[in-house]
């Protein structure tokens, strides 16, 4: 063989080696975080090991620990979407940054206000008494951990932000059923949970199109931005401010303090007036010199999005906690007692667990859901992103008064979908909008191109959704339209179809679940 054959050859080979090495890369890079969470897992097996050795049914604790780990992991990497999603959807902050507002106050909410005392039949679906005996009572436990945590795996891997409140629901009634028939279920409280499936993204749609009509009819369409913004965004963040507050103080500090409801609302309107006082001079002084554009709207929204993010990750903490410590705490206590309370407190070292896991759940894992909830829905900014982040905490605070049983998933993503349901309608149907658009394209003909820009809230390639684009091209054709609609409805469908069958999928998972258990237990 000549030399150049030879060189010919080798080349070829190195090639293919270079582009082996490439490949290695990419899936290694794919295994980073399934790596780094099963040592999460395995690490939390050890510890537990020697914290319980010699403890009578050590094995089971350990087990379950493990499973725990992974619920917790599995919250994270779904669960927290809601809280940061919009703000990074928006712009706001970065993903890099999010993930590490929202892995810190998520850890600070479990571990300062998180529940310290659990039902061990969550919410009451099942009857105490039906599973009293102590390893029908850890299987069913072991059973709808297990179950829900496989479920919100699913969710997660298929892009479908779910309820974790909701999962484990399934995984009681499933793991119920099995361990003692239908009679033991309480269908009146699986109806109302039923019902929230409904009640909580309507209402937190509803809420957030409201919010969003006002800032687009008070601040984005007057013809003064900056004065306009001076009046009204002081109010709306005293709003929030105040909202939160109550938000915290009836869901996040439970465990720290306990206010009645007279109490809450007092706690919310003074830390309204307070912070009113406060940003009306701090508006005021950000926007000295800012053009008269929606891009200065923008950044004076920014700071209170970021606010309410974290504040967001906090109270979500201290609350959905118990989704994966719950049932380990429940498991704990019955197999170190050997019999079953109908509740029960939550040690220290179970709480370090969750409160880690959800936070190493969603660096590993949360970017995908992220990008989901705060992108690829529909199309956010700070203003809209506000708009969502203030629904989900007034929906809540609403719906926990009335005794409703709502998902802040459900509320939260439903919000998105009102945001984006709403710039439909109003790109459509406004009046105001168009005759503002008139107006401006009136003042500055010769700018035409830049003006329309700045119109459409700032966003290059938005179309009006009626098929008539702001850049004062020809109007668009029908099929041009249906495409480009401002809310993506595959992503509507996929996450509806797992709303709906996040119970029952769970449960019955669950159920197949207790039976191994009782065969191998």
């Amino acid at each position: 063989m000549s030399d150049s054959a030879r060189k010919e050859t080798l080349d070829k080979d190195l090639e293919k080696l270079v582009h082996v090495e490439q490949a290695a890369n990419v899936v290694a890079r794919g295994l980073v975080a399934p790596g780094f969470g099963l040592l999460f897992l395995a690490v939390t097996a050890i510890v537990t090991a020697f914290y319980v050795s010699g403890e009578p049914g050590a094995v089971t604790i350990i087990a379950a620990a493990a499973i725990g780990a992974y619920m917790a992991l599995n919250i994270g990497a779904n669960d927290v979407a809601n809280n940061v999603g919009p703000a990074v959807g928006a712009k706001a902050m970065t993903l890099v940054g999010a993930l590490a507002i929202a892995a810190i106050f998520e850890a600070a909410g479990a571990l300062i206000a998180g529940g310290d005392v659990v039902d061990t039949i969550s919410k009451g679906i099942v009857s105490a008494d039906a599973v009293a005996e102590p390893s029908a009572f850890v299987r069913l436990m072991l059973a709808a951990l297990l179950s829900s945590a496989v479920w919100i795996n699913i969710a997660t891997w298929i892009g479908a932000p779910v309820s974790t409140t909701h999962s484990v629901v399934g995984g009681v009634l499933g793991s119920g059923i099995a361990a003692a028939g239908f009679a033991a279920v309480d269908w009146g409280v699986m109806s109302a949970i039923a019902a929230s499936w409904v009640v909580s993204p309507v209402m937190g749609g509803i809420i957030a199109a409201l919010f969003l009509a006002f800032i687009k009819s008070a601040i984005i369409y007057q013809d003064d931005k900056i004065a306009a913004a001076r009046r009204w965004l002081p109010p709306l963040i005293a709003v929030m401010a105040g909202t939160f507050a109550a938000y915290l103080a009836l869901k996040g500090l439970k465990k720290v303090i306990h206010l009645d409801t007279i109490s809450v609302l007092f706690v919310g309107f003074a830390t309204a007036l307070f912070v009113w006082s406060i940003a009306n001079g701090h508006v005021r002084r950000l926007s000295e010199g800012m053009e008269n554009r929606n891009q200065s709207l923008r950044r004076l929204f920014r700071g209170p999005l970021i606010f309410s993010a974290a504040l967001l990750s906090f109270a979500h903490g201290a609350n959905d906690v118990a989704n994966a410590v719950g049932p380990l705490a429940a498991i704990v206590a019955t197999v170190q007692q050997g019999s079953v309370a109908a509740e029960v407190g939550i040690p220290i070292w179970v709480m370090i667990i969750g409160a880690l896991g959800i936070s190493i759940g969603l660096v590993l894992f949360g970017p995908r859901l992220i990008r989901m909830v705060g992108e690829q829905i529909t199309r956010l900014n700070p203003m809209r992103a506000f708009c969502v982040a203030l629904s989900a905490a007034i929906t809540v605070i609403f719906a926990s008064w009335l005794g409703l049983p709502v998902s802040s998933t459900h509320v939260a993503v439903g919000a998105v979908f009102g945001v984006g349901f709403f710039r439909e309608w109003y790109t459509a149907n406004s009046k105001r909008r168009r005759a503002y658009l008139e107006r401006k394209a009136a003042l500055d003909r010769e700018n035409r191109v830049a003006a329309s820009s700045d119109d459409n809230e700032g966003e290059e390639g938005e179309e009006d959704y009626a098929g008539f684009d702001e850049t004062g091209e020809p109007p668009l054709s029908g099929a041009e339209i249906m495409r480009r609609r401002l809310v993506r409805r595959a992503h509507v469908m996929t996450i509806v179809a797992a709303w709906v069958t996040t119970v029952p999928a769970s449960a019955l998972l669950s159920a197949v679940i207790f039976y191994v258990l009782a065969i191998a237990y």
